[in-house]
């Protein structure tokens, strides 16, 4: 019985170490933000950023996280490159100025849920909310490690980021963003 409160004192420890947040670098060759945008109303461009960072926190234990994904413009691809070279053009992303975007958003509670923040975009910070439809962590298979994947999209206005080009000729102004991600747990 003496060795009671030294085992109550070394599970209590086991279980706080085990259920602090834990911090992931995003595998940018397993991460590629998509989009979709109205061309004219006639149908929908869709593509992806070839190249994207970050860091995913996440506390399995408490179900709570967060998430920060920043996006290369110059790695926009529609998979045409008269439309990739336009798009990272001074008329509307501007790269040279502008080089990225970034998503930041925290997480809590049961899934399917939401991821709460900001994107900022072309300079301009707003808030934007996204349904998160999953998380799962399993151990990779080469590097040892936790490796979580993620999935969640929601849309925002371009307009409300001074991307307003081509309202005139009957462009819709809302853009649907999707952010896949696979992020490895740090040594």
């Amino acid at each position: 019985m003496k060795h009671l409160p030294l085992l109550a004192a070394s599970l209590l420890a086991t279980a706080a170490a085990t259920a602090a947040p834990v911090t992931y670098d995003i595998d940018p060759t397993h991460t590629y933000p998509s989009f979709e945008a109205d061309h004219m109303g006639l149908s929908y461009w869709r593509g992806k950023l070839n190249k994207s960072a970050g860091t995913v926190i996440y506390d399995k234990a408490a179900d709570t996280g967060s998430v920060d994904v920043q996006m290369d413009l110059a790695s926009i691809d529609f998979g045409l490159e008269a439309m990739n070279a336009w798009a990272r053009g001074e008329k509307f992303f501007n790269v040279e100025k502008n080089p990225s975007a970034t998503f930041k958003g925290r997480f809590e509670g049961p899934l399917p849920g939401k991821l709460v923040g900001e994107l900022t975009l072309n300079g301009k910070t707003r808030p934007l909310t996204l349904a998160l439809h999953h998380i799962k962590c399993i151990p990779h298979p080469l590097h040892k490690r936790d490796f979580c994947g993620a999935d969640a999209s929601g849309s925002f206005n371009r307009e409300d980021y001074g991307l307003g080009i081509g309202k005139e000729w009957g462009f819709k102004m809302d853009v649907n963003l999707r952010i896949q991600v696979e992020a490895v747990a740090r040594e």
